[in-house]
């Protein structure tokens, strides 16, 4: 088992519930695949650097997980297809 650092950007416009069944979502996955979330920190809406799918603002989310490398790959395919997720970055800690 490795720590983790997981970085989302999600879609500014969503609500609270929302975004924390987004979180629940996320630490559903690691969670099922063996691994352990340690923290999940909801930064808020902040100003990105550049427009991202034409939006200028992002709510960011930070994640801290322990989990098996081969479970990253399986993260990574889930959150590509999730429509509110502007962008993420999965780095070991």
């Amino acid at each position: 088992m490795r720590e983790y650092e997981l970085m989302c950007v999600v879609h500014p416009d969503l609500d609270e519930n929302a975004l924390s069944e987004m979180v629940k979502r996320i630490s559903g996955w690691v969670t099922d695949n063996g691994g352990t979330v340690l923290k999940a920190d909801v930064w808020g809406k902040r100003q990105l650097a550049y427009p991202i799918r034409k939006q200028k603002q992002g709510q960011y989310v930070l994640f801290q997980v322990n989990m098996a490398p081969s479970t990253g790959a399986i993260l990574e395919r889930n959150l590509r297809f999730q429509e509110p997720i502007l962008r993420f970055l999965l780095s070991v800690k």
